[in-house]
């Protein structure tokens, strides 16, 4: 029940009025009456909050997929992360990206329709930088992607097949398919101008370039598997014995095929500004290490291993001896310190 005014608080309240100090709209504001909410047919609000919650759980999860296949293949440090996810007419998010961009389109069998991976071209253009043994050195000039490069883009990209599958299988079973690539985003035809989509926007860095990259998903690509978005389901699969386990072990599996760079390294000594600059062809250089030191093997520059210099069926090989302790790297430090004063 609504409380009930005394006469003197009746009386107050129009003497304000009268006065000026109250205004009769504010009352009616505050009257607790319906309240009328604008309403936007052209962004029609077609996924929940809940969809939305387990739609950005699954797309984390491929994002860290992608990171863990993209660190492997460029050798370098990759991070991608999901930053927002939005729900607007398909017109909007063309009109949201660049005239020139890098667009993977993929058909997710057995849904309807298919879904757009769009790449900035900075971020594109350091792969190939990376992909080729370049360094990354952005910022890069706006162009085309050459027919080579466009080949080298559908190899990189050819794993997201099975990374889409693994991120979905708590949902559904899916067979993603790689379809063409594009490089403007006026010949796709993925929607109608003011059907609502929903668009991933995540975060990418490869060295020191920076970009985005967004997945747009139609809303009817979506609409059967909406009622299987459920926070339920992804609880339960993080159940002992549940799929969250098979989960890891396929990541593992994918881990495994991960290629990593392996160096050795013989020895290290100082040398002044003037030496450098007086060295020859056919001078020697004495190093620090002694021949019976073990040497450091580095796995993608991580010091792992303590290992012997041999040869093996002809060519120079080490034999791993024991993991890596910081002290042979402590010894050597204090050496080198020593020797320089």
């Amino acid at each position: 029940m609504s409380e009930v005014l005394s006469q003197e608080e009746i009386d107050a309240l129009l003497s304000a009025l009268n006065r000026g100090e109250l205004n009769a709209d504010d009352i009616r504001e505050e009257s607790g009456g319906p309240r009328i909410r604008n309403y936007d047919f052209r962004r029609a609000m077609r996924f929940s909050k809940d969809h939305i919650r387990i739609l950005r759980r699954i797309h984390e999860h491929l994002a860290r997929l992608v990171t863990t296949h993209l660190s492997g293949q460029l050798r370098a440090v990759v991070q991608m992360q999901v930053e927002t996810v939005d729900q607007l007419p398909y017109e909007e998010f063309i009109r949201s990206i660049p005239p020139l961009t890098v667009i993977q389109l993929v058909e997710l069998s057995p849904l309807p329709g298919k879904m757009v991976l769009e790449f900035n071209p900075q971020v594109v253009f350091a792969m190939l930088d990376r992909l080729m043994g370049g360094v990354v050195h952005g910022p890069y000039r706006e162009r085309e992607l050459t027919e080579i490069e466009l080949v080298l883009v559908e190899r990189l990209f050819s794993a997201l097949r099975g990374f889409i599958a693994e991120a979905w299988r708590n949902v559904e079973t899916l067979s993603p398919r790689l379809l063409q690539l594009e490089t403007n985003p006026q010949f796709l035809q993925l929607a109608t101008p003011n059907e609502t989509v929903l668009v991933i926007t995540m975060s990418a860095r490869v060295g020191a370039v920076s970009g985005l990259v967004n997945v747009c998903i139609p809303h009817v690509t979506l609409e059967p598997v909406l009622p299987k978005l459920s926070t339920q389901r992804f609880m339960d699969s993080r159940k002992p014995g549940g799929r969250g386990e098979e989960e890891e072990r396929r990541l593992a599996k994918h881990l495994m095929g991960v290629s990593a760079e392996v160096t050795v390294e013989l020895g290290r000594t100082r040398l002044s500004m003037a030496d450098v600059l007086d060295l020859q062809v056919g001078d020697v250089i004495p190093l620090e290490q002694s021949i019976r030191d073990p040497l450091t093997v580095y796995v993608n520059g991580v010091p792992t291993f303590s290992a012997s210099a041999g040869q093996r069926h002809g060519h120079y090989a080490v034999k791993v001896l024991t993991e890596w302790e910081e002290v042979y790297d402590d010894e050597r430090r204090n050496e080198a310190v020593s020797g320089g004063d």
